[in-house]
C-alpha cells in the first residue's frame, strides 16, 4: 500500500483512530484480514481526497514510489475520489520506469458513508472496478473480482472502463449533493408560503421516480467529499469547453452556500437583528451525525456569519473535540485565533452550554438532542428563549409548548 502526504491513509490504523466509526470494532477487524489478503499480492493505491481539481502531486510521488521499489508485475488498484484521468497519469508514469516491470492500472472508488463505513463494506450496493480493455487490463479485473466476490454477490460487482469508473464517483456525489441543494432551494419558498418542507418532502418522496432519500431540508450539506466532487465536475466540464455543464453543478455549491448563510442571518434578524454580545449555543459541530468530522461542516460558516455580527458562541458536540473547533474557524482566517478563542466556548455538558444562551441553534442531527430535558433548558436560558432547528430534528410544537420560540427550516 502507499499512501502519500500527511493526510494520505495509511493500510494499518492505530487503536486510537481519530475518524469516529460507530461499528469500526469487530467489523475493522474483519475488513482488515481481508485488506491484508488483497496487499499480499496487490498494490493499493490510498491517498486522503484532494481539495483541489489539478492532479495532486502526492499521488505522482505514490506512483514514482511503487515504480522504484517494484521488482515484479503489479496491479495497482486506486482507491481515492481523484481527478478523472488520474489512472492514466499513473500508467504513464509506472510504464516509462525502464525497469521492465508491467503495472495494470484499475479504478475501483470507494462508495462510504461516514459514520457507516464497515456496513458499507461489507454490504454495498455496489461495487465498481475499472480497467483497460486490453486482454492484460481484463485479466488485473477479473482478479480484484475475484477478491470481491467472497463476499459480495456477482450481480453487484460492475466492470467499467476506468474513465467511466472515475467519473461514475464523481457524479454519484454530485447527484446526491444536488438532491439535498434543490430540497433547500424549496424550503425557502415553503417559508415564503404556507407550504411544509417536511410535506412536500414526503409527497414527492413516495414517487416511485424519485424516492425519498436526501430530501430532508436542513442548514446545507457537509462533508469532505460532495464539494470537493462537485468542484472536480466544474474543473472538468470548463477544461473541455462545456461552460454550460459546469455553471450547472456549480449552482448546486452557490445553492448551499446560501443556505447556510441565510440560516445565520435569519438568526440575526429574529434576535432583533443584532446578536452582538449575545450567547448562542451551537448543539452539533460535526458535519453530520454518528462522525466526529468536521469537514466544509455547516456550523463552521454559520459560526463565522455570527461571530462577524460579535455574537459569543458556545458549542457542545458529544464526539468533537475542543481543539478541532478552534482549529476549524482559525483555518478560515477570517479573524486572529485570540479573537476566536475569546469569542467561543466549548462545552462537555449540553445543559450548561445552554445556560442563559439568548438562542440555540441545531447545526448536526445527533439523536441524543430531541431527547433531553427542554424544559430544564427553557427555564436556564433568557427569555424568549429560541432555537433554530437546522435540522428539523425537534418537535417544534412540543417545544412551543414549553414556551419556545422555534424556527425550523422550510417551516412557516
Amino acid at each position: 500500500a502507499c499512501s502519500g502526504g500527511p493526510r494520505g491513509r495509511s493500510v494499518k490504523q492505530p487503536a486510537g483512530c481519530p475518524t469516529m466509526e460507530p461499528a469500526r470494532g469487530p467489523g475493522g477487524a474483519w475488513w482488515h484480514g481481508r485488506l491484508a489478503g488483497l496487499l499480499a499480492t496487490r498494490g493499493k493505491l490510498a491517498q486522503a481526497p484532494p481539495s483541489s481539481p489539478s492532479w495532486p502531486l502526492p499521488i505522482e510521488l505514490c506512483a514514482r514510489q511503487i515504480a522504484r521499489v517494484s521488482k515484479t508485475d503489479k496491479i495497482i488498484v486506486e482507491k481515492s475520489t481523484l481527478p478523472v484521468r488520474t489512472a492514466e497519469a499513473v500508467r504513464d508514469i509506472l510504464q516509462n520506469t525502464g525497469s521492465g516491470v508491467k503495472f495494470e492500472v484499475l479504478s475501483n472508488p470507494e462508495f462510504l458513508a461516514e459514520g457507516t463505513a464497515v456496513d458499507d463494506l461489507l454490504a454495498p450496493d455496489r461495487v465498481l472496478i475499472g480497467g483497460d480493455s486490453t486482454p492484460e487490463g481484463q485479466e488485473a479485473v477479473q482478479a480484484l473480482v475475484d477478491i470481491y466476490a467472497n463476499w459480495i454477490p456477482a450481480e453487484r460487482i460492475l466492470t467499467t472502463n476506468v474513465w467511466s469508473s472515475e467519473l461514475s464517483k464523481l457524479v454519484a456525489n454530485a447527484y446526491l449533493a444536488q438532491r439535498i441543494s434543490s430540497i433547500n432551494s424549496i424550503s425557502e419558498l415553503c417559508e415564503k408560503t404556507e407550504a411544509n418542507i417536511n410535506e412536500v418532502a414526503r409527497a414527492i418522496g413516495a414517487d416511485s421516480r424519485i424516492g425519498p432519500k436526501f430530501l430532508k431540508a436542513s442548514v446545507g450539506f457537509g462533508g469532505s467529499c460532495f464539494q470537493k466532487d462537485i468542484l472536480n465536475l466544474v474543473y472538468i466540464s470548463r477544461s473541455f469547453g462545456l461552460q454550460e455543464v459546469a455553471d450547472y453543478w456549480e449552482q448546486v455549491i452557490i445553492m448551499n452556500d446560501h443556505q447556510k448563510k441565510r440560516f445565520a442571518l435569519n438568526m440575526v434578524k429574529d434576535l432583533y437583528n443584532t446578536v452582538s454580545g449575545k450567547k448562542i449555543t451551537f448543539l452539533g459541530w460535526a458535519f453530520k451525525k454518528d462522525t466526529n468530522d468536521t469537514r466544509e461542516s455547516a456550523a463552521i460558516y454559520v459560526a463565522d456569519e455570527l461571530l462577524n455580527e460579535q455574537a459569543m458562541i458556545r458549542v457542545y458536540d458529544p464526539k468533537v473535540k475542543e481543539a478541532q473547533i478552534y482549529g476549524d474557524l482559525d483555518y478560515l482566517a477570517t479573524r486572529k485565533a485570540e479573537e476566536n478563542a475569546a469569542s467561543v466556548k466549548v462545552f462537555e455538558d449540553p445543559y450548561r452550554a445552554c445556560e442563559n444562551a439568548h438562542a440555540i441553534a441545531v447545526l448536526t442531527e445527533w439523536d441524543e438532542f430531541a431527547a433531553y430535558d427542554w424544559q430544564r433548558i427553557y427555564d436556564s436560558m433568557l427569555k424568549p428563549a429560541k432555537i433554530f432547528d437546522g435540522r428539523n430534528i425537534l418537535d417544534a410544537e412540543k417545544l412551543r409548548a414549553i414556551g419556545f420560540k422555534v424556527t425550523s427550516i422550510g417551516v412557516r
